[in-house]
Order: structure tokens, then C-alpha cells, then sequence
């Protein structure tokens, strides 16, 4: 009994020295690349305030503009947005690819049965007997790579990669979309703004011209006077429509971009002057590289294509298959199940490509030079997201700046018009002097309406840049 053993164990023990062996060459196959930019880490932003605290997004950051009907329009853009959902639908194919390349990492296991039956004509037989046979079969089959040098789990690695990138592009997809109702939103009232200015401006002119009509009654006041007025009056005129337009498209902007047709969409704007203007403090920018989607899409895409360079080198190599099949075979269906009628079979295969005019060696060129335009994406997208933060930082700075003095140049042209139309009824001072501080007027109070959208549009772009409230989600 000993010797019995003892002639097992040999083969035992060299099909044990045979997996350690084949273990340690799949060890040495080709691994994907870390992910590294290569670019050196900034301790700060140029232009945030080192004395404030970092102050991210909250991810319902438009609500702290206190307009209601903003706040409506977000929620009905995360329900029917075509954009987002689109992206969701990458999303899911971006899973389902990923089952599809895990599926090789299993055996594929198979099962066909059936029935055969078969006529044939005795020759020798004169009259032509015919004899009938039939067949019944049941087949299980089993194949399976043996995935040695990590081909397989390379290319499952690269669609988990690209299943992480198709979900940080919902969040670049999530954050322009709340951007682009904020801004366009902001548009709207802005033009409605400035089209109740302009109205004001322009009863303001002809109040002006039925002054300057009675002095040319009287005699104090030229026809080159009126003239200049009525001028005055048109050119105001002709600026309400393209107002009123601008009003208009961008509502209907806001529908499609919440899912609607324009028809559809019922806006109540809030009153422009009374929004409030939050503010925003970057942290770290090392923090800020983890809160953009766009940074994270393009790791992960960087990631998926190294490991699409480990599976091109991995394809190199030889490739080890088994394969199984067994079942039953009888000629009698009663018989099918007995032990006579079983078969059984076993094969382990070894393919290597010999020549293939270098298609495989192309191939892993082509996936390197892929990886290296996704690298220099991967730095690009770091360097713009810091850039982005220190222009938002920049703009909301200089366009508060602007706002504030845009609001004293208006209350100063509003004190100096009032002087003058009193003046003018009273006749102590000229036409010109009246043109002049009324053309001041009108341009300082359009210009205070165009600054503070400036102001709402900065603040939008310092939000977004942040990465807004956008936080990653786990696979």
C-alpha cells in the first residue's frame, strides 16, 4: 500500500511544481501603470484670501441666491433634463460592458440535447425495406481561458476604468447643466431688468420732449432742439424690442433645458435687484482636484487605457485553454441513463501566435500612444481646473468691485438729471447741458444692470468651479 502511494504522490507532486510554476509566470505578466500626472502639487490659490476659511458648495448651492423660481427650475432640470439623461444611459451601458468583459473571467457552460432519427434503404433487398434508427443525445460542455498572464482581468480592469469615468461624466454633465439654468436664469431677469429701465429711461426722454416742444412754442427752444430729442426717444424705442427678445429666447432656453417645450414652461421671475449674491472659499487645490468630475473622468480614462496596455502586452503571450464536455448517448431512450451510455472528454489547449504581421505588437503600440493623449488630457484637466477657480476668484472680486461703483455713478447721475430737468423748466440752463446728464442717466443705470449680472454670473462660474456640491459616488 505504501508503493501505491507512493507512485500517486509523484504525479501529485509534479502537477503541484506544475501550478507553482504556472503561477509565478502569470505573476510576471504585464500590470497596468499607476495613474500620476507628473505635475507638481500648488500649496495655494493666487488669488483666494489665505485669511478665510475654505467655504465649499453645498450641492443645492443655488438656493442660496434666494430665488424661489430658480430653485423650481433646478429641481424640474434633474427630472427631465436631456443631457443627464443621457449620460445616465452611458452609465448603464458603461455596466453592462463591464459584466460583459467579467463574463470571461468564468467558464462558459453549455447544454444540447436532442433526437435524431435516420432512414436508410437495404440494397439488397428487392422490394426496398427501409429501416428507421433513432438517436438520443445529451451534451454538457465547458470551455475556459486560464487567464495566466492577466490579459483578462486587464481588459475588465479598463471597463471598470471606464464605468468610473461614464460616472464622473454625470457629474460634468450635472454641474454645466445647474450652471447653465443659474446663468441663463440670471440673463432672463437681467433683460427684464433692463427692459423696465429702459421704459423708465424712456418716459423720462419724453417727458424731456414735451418740455423742449412747449419752448419751441414759445420760442425759447430751436427745431434743431427738438429734433435732437425726438432722436433721443427713438433710439430708446428701437432698444426695447431686441429686450424683449433676449427675454424671451432665454425663457425658452430654460424650457429645454429643464425637458419642456417652451409652451410649456410658466416662468414667474424674482425680482432681480433683491437676488443675493453668495460667496465661496477654495480650500486646498489638492481638494479641489478630488471635487471636480472632470479631473476624476479623466483619471479614470487614464487608468483604462493603461490597463488596455497591460492586456495588449498580455496578448503577446500564449494564450491556455481547457475544455470539457460529457453526456449521455443511447440509441434506446430507456437506456439513456444507464452507465454504458455516459462519455466523457477533456482538453487543454496552447495557442500562440507565430506570425501575424505584427498586428499584435501594433496593437500595443497604438494602446501606449492611446495612454499617452490621455495623460497629457489628465494634466490638461488638472491645470484648467485651477484655472477656472482662480479666473472665478478674479471675476467675482472685480465685478463686485464694478458693481459697487456702478451703483454710485447711478445715484450721482440721478442727482445731477434731477438738477437738470428743474433747471431746464426753469430756463436757466441749455438744451446740450440737459442732453449730456440725461445721456449719462440712461447709460449709468443700464450699465448698473449689466454689472450686477456680471456679478450673479461670476459667483455661478466660482460655484461651478468648485465643483459645485458634487460629490463621487462608490462604485
Amino acid at each position: 500500500m505504501m508503493t501505491v502511494l507512493t507512485r500517486n504522490a509523484a504525479p501529485r507532486a509534479r502537477a503541484g511544481w506544475a501550478l507553482l510554476l504556472l503561477g509565478a509566470l502569470a505573476a510576471c505578466g504585464p500590470r497596468p501603470e499607476p495613474v500620476l500626472s507628473g505635475l507638481a502639487a500648488t500649496a495655494r490659490f493666487r488669488n483666494a484670501d489665505a485669511a478665510s476659511p475654505a467655504q465649499w458648495p453645498d450641492p443645492d448651492w443655488w438656493t442660496r441666491f434666494d430665488a424661489p423660481e430658480l430653485d423650481r427650475l433646478m429641481t424640474a432640470a434633474m427630472a427631465g433634463n436631456f443631457d443627464l439623461a443621457a449620460a445616465t444611459a452611458r452609465v448603464r451601458q458603461a455596466d453592462a460592458q463591464l459584466r460583459i468583459a467579467g463574463a470571461s473571467l468564468f467558464p462558459t457552460v453549455g447544454v444540447d440535447a436532442g433526437a435524431t432519427q435516420a432512414r436508410s434503404v437495404a440494397s439488397s433487398s428487392l422490394a426496398g425495406r427501409s429501416r428507421n434508427s433513432t438517436r438520443y443525445d445529451a451534451t454538457l460542455s465547458a470551455s475556459y481561458e486560464v487567464d495566466f498572464w492577466g490579459r483578462i482581468r486587464s481588459l475588465t480592469e479598463a471597463a471598470r476604468q471606464n464605468l468610473r469615468a461614464s460616472r464622473f461624466d454625470v457629474g460634468t454633465v450635472l454641474l454645466t447643466t445647474e450652471a447653465s439654468i443659474a446663468n441663463t436664469y440670471f440673463e432672463v431677469l437681467a433683460a427684464r431688468e433692463e427692459l423696465r429701465v429702459q421704459e423708465q429711461n424712456l418716459a423720462a426722454a419724453r417727458r424731456i420732449l414735451e418740455v423742449i416742444r412747449q419752448q419751441v412754442n414759445f420760442g425759447t427752444a430751436t427745431g434743431l432742439d427738438l429734433a435732437q430729442q425726438e432722436t433721443v426717444v427713438a433710439q430708446l424705442q428701437a432698444a426695447i424690442p431686441s429686450l424683449r427678445q433676449t427675454a424671451e429666447q432665454g425663457a425658452n432656453a430654460l424650457a429645454v433645458l429643464t425637458g419642456q417645450p417652451p409652451s410649456a414652461l410658466d416662468l414667474s421671475p424674482d425680482a432681480f435687484d433683491r437676488l443675493r449674491i453668495p460667496t465661496a472659499a477654495p480650500g486646498q487645490p489638492a481638494d479641489l482636484l478630488a471635487r471636480r468630475p472632470d479631473v476624476q473622468a479623466a483619471e479614470a480614462s487614464l487608468a483604462a487605457a493603461n490597463a488596455d496596455v497591460a492586456a495588449a502586452r498580455a496578448a503577446l503571450l500564449p494564450a491556455v485553454t481547457l475544455s470539457a464536455s460529457g453526456g449521455v448517448q443511447s440509441a434506446m431512450l430507456g437506456t439513456l441513463l444507464r452507465p454504458e451510455s455516459q462519455f466523457f472528454s477533456l482538453v487543454a489547449g496552447l495557442a500562440q501566435t507565430i506570425f501575424d504581421g505584427g498586428a499584435l505588437r501594433g496593437q500595443v503600440a497604438l494602446s501606449r500612444a492611446q495612454a499617452e493623449e490621455l495623460l497629457v488630457e489628465y494634466r490638461r484637466a488638472i491645470v484648467t481646473a485651477l484655472q477656472d477657480v482662480e479666473d472665478a476668484l478674479v471675476a467675482l472680486r472685480e465685478t463686485t468691485a464694478q458693481e459697487e461703483l456702478r451703483a454710485e455713478a447711478a445715484a450721482r447721475a440721478q442727482r445731477a438729471y434731477d438738477i437738470a430737468e428743474s433747471q431746464l423748466r426753469a430756463g436757466t440752463i441749455t438744451l446740450i447741458t440737459l442732453l449730456n446728464t440725461q445721456q449719462t442717466l440712461f447709460s449709468a443705470r443700464v450699465n448698473l444692470v449689466q454689472a450686477r449680472l456680471a456679478r450673479l454670473e461670476a459667483a455661478v462660474a466660482l460655484f461651478r468651479a468648485l465643483g459645485g456640491g458634487w460629490q463621487p459616488q462608490p462604485l
